[in-house]
């Protein structure tokens, strides 16, 4: 069992490290506002992981996954989210604002909701739980349920821990970035371009 949640937990590290949408996203958020505002998003979507995890383990979303036209429904939800996402980014002004003297147009708490909807209207996470979580039972005839949500709180765990790193780290380039004249245009059309590229990851089969 410890060595099955040991090779887990280095799957899952793996995963968190390897560039993909949520780990941008809170990269981008990092920059533009800060460290403490990157940790407030990842908590977002770390949080979201628990709905997945509870959808996997009562086998809700095995039913959602066979049902294609309710995961297309799904899936379109969460694209148009992110669309609307990024037209709030678009209309917000020509620049993001990077100077330590203004005011951040977004609470922590409202980049924490952000976090927990995108992660949430997101299927293909459920979808990936469904097929990641299941190699690493270690008792198929016990309690699997519980054994989901273990699994599930150790995903969360290493994922946060990851994506916290780089909110930190980030957060540090900001100081540097702030110095630059060109900087937040060039992050104002990076938030809209990492929007707009979840958007279509959700819709691509």
């Amino acid at each position: 069992m410890i060595e099955i949640l040991i090779s887990f937990c280095l799957a899952s590290m793996a995963l968190a490290i390897t560039p993909g949408p949520d780990n941008i996203y809170v990269l981008t958020q990092s920059i533009s506002n800060g460290s403490s505002y990157g940790i407030a998003t990842t908590g977002g979507l770390i949080t979201g992981c628990i709905l997945h995890t509870t959808l996997v383990a009562f086998g809700i979303s095995a039913i959602i996954m066979t049902s294609e036209v309710l995961f297309l429904v799904l899936k379109i939800i969460g694209a148009v989210y992110l669309l609307y996402l990024t037209h709030q980014v678009w209309k917000a002004g020509n620049t993001l604002m990077l100077s330590a003297n203004t005011s951040v147009k977004r609470t922590h708490f409202q980049l924490f909701k952000q976090g927990v909807l995108m992660n949430i209207l997101n299927p293909k996470v459920s979808l990936f739980f469904l097929v990641f979580f299941p190699a690493f039972l270690w008792d198929t005839e016990g309690n699997t349920v519980l054994q989901f949500y273990v699994l599930g709180l150790l995903f969360m765990v290493v994922s946060f821990l990851i994506f916290s790193a780089i909110a930190l780290l980030s957060g540090r380039v900001s100081s540097f970035l702030r110095k630059q004249k060109n900087a937040g245009v060039f992050f104002k059309w990076m938030q809209i371009i990492v929007f707009m590229a979840i958007a279509i990851f959700l819709l691509l089969p």
